[in-house]
């Protein structure tokens, strides 16, 4: 029997339609979640519609901090960057959701969640493994799994049927999902890998074209791998990444067309805008390449793929992510200082990096010869290096003669 089942509910077409789903086919009442990301939406609204196509009870979340400091800011650390392109927007806010659904579906006594994911995508195993990992006695139902709708239209009839106001669903030729961190886009003419995306497909982010014409610098500053500041002001997290989201938006930072592997072996293609992701992203790491060790460096860039993957797949809630947490929280301890970046239609580059914790030394580096670096100590290091490659050489010769 299930009496209360938590509803992950965004006010959008799938959710929406989920509502009186569930009481026609569970009998159950249901208790919409609605977390606050930063998505923009009209809570007070959201709220209301979910309490008019049925809900029981809607139970709102303010997590955008602990978005950005929990989940964004670890990631960033980590140098996640999902097949070199994506910023892992989407997938970062999927478990923190997820956890706190959870935690509403055990206060409110609900024997179940449920989601509005489709069978073909990534978000319906990011919630239902952290739905593993943090209560695994709690039921999941999964709505595109079980019922007979098949499309976008056929969800339409079903919300005009119940009543459900669909005119701007109607209207929508894409599918889209934003958070503090970025704003994705999915269907219309981007299901045709081969079609440029549309102007008007673009939302959060000028195009190059209606960027100003003159440069604007951006000073980003870091306490061990973690923004603080931005033009030499302190800020909390929400106010930095609002800032900077401005701040690269109107420059045209930030746009990604990509062809992705999702988890379930489906290609897709979509569009994502992170503008002020963009430019932490561009910042950090060129205060890791003046600060970490060369093989630290190194090694690190095979743990933030890695890292980017369990993100991706909606492994949060593992003991591998929780491991490299540790490993990555090792290496920044000395990534504080600031990067400054110029901006200019669409592109970023570095002014200037600065820390106290700056491994380049213009002793060494400079042309011009410090008593630091013997540069005759290179000709014995060089042939030890080379040995292997001489003894192989002698040994061809051998065999040739």
């Amino acid at each position: 029997m299930t009496d209360k089942v938590v509803l992950a509910y965004s006010g959008g077409l799938d959710t929406s339609i989920i509502v009186p789903w569930l009481k026609e086919n569970y009998g159950c009442n249901v208790i919409a979640m609605v977390a606050d990301v930063g998505q923009g939406d009209d809570i007070e609204a959201v709220v209301e519609k979910a309490y008019r196509t049925g809900a029981s009870k809607v139970v709102v979340e303010d997590l955008r901090k602990e978005f950005l400091t929990g989940y964004v800011f670890p990631a960033l650390q980590a140098g996640a960057v999902y097949e070199h392109k994506y910023l892992l927007g989407t997938s970062l806010a999927r478990p923190l959701i997820a956890k706190h659904q959870v935690g509403v579906a055990l206060r409110e006594g609900a024997t179940a969640v449920a989601h509005g994911c489709t069978g073909k995508g990534n978000d319906q195993v990011r919630f239902e493994l952290a739905y593993q990992a943090l209560a695994p006695e709690l039921k999941v139902i999964a709505p595109w799994r079980e019922w007979r709708l098949k499309s976008r239209e056929d969800c339409l009839d079903y919300a005009e049927r119940h009543g459900i106001p669909v005119a701007a669903s109607r209207e929508k030729i894409h599918s889209r999902d934003r958070n503090l961190w970025h704003l994705s886009h999915e269907g219309g003419e981007l299901e045709d890998a081969g079609s440029a995306p549309l102007d008007s497909t673009w939302q959060m982010t000028r195009s190059p074209k209606e960027a100003p014409d003159q440069e604007e610098q951006v000073k980003i500053g870091f306490e061990k791998g973690v923004p603080v500041s931005v033009g030499g002001m302190k800020l909390d997290a929400l106010s930095l990444v609002e800032l900077l989201n401005e701040i690269g938006a109107r420059n045209a930072i930030g746009r990604i067309d990509l062809v992705e592997n999702r988890l379930v072996g489906i290609k897709s293609r979509g569009c994502y805008e992170t503008p002020g992701g963009t430019l932490l992203v561009a910042a950090h790491r060129e205060l890791e390449a003046l600060c970490l060790e060369r093989e630290l460096a190194h090694f690190k860039q095979q743990v933030s793929l890695k890292y980017a993957e369990l993100v991706y797949f909606g492994q949060w809630f593992t003991p591998l992510r929780e491991a490299l947490d540790g490993f990555v929280a090792t290496t920044q301890q000395e990534i504080s200082g600031s990067v400054t970046l110029s901006l200019y239609k669409g592109n970023v580059a570095v002014v200037r990096r600065e820390s106290e914790y700056s491994l380049y030394r213009t002793d060494l580096s400079s042309f011009t010869m410090g008593e630091n670096y013997d540069q005759k100590d290179a000709a014995g290091f060089i042939r030890i290096l080379g040995l292997p490659s001489r003894t192989r050489a002698g040994q061809r010769a051998e065999v040739a003669r």
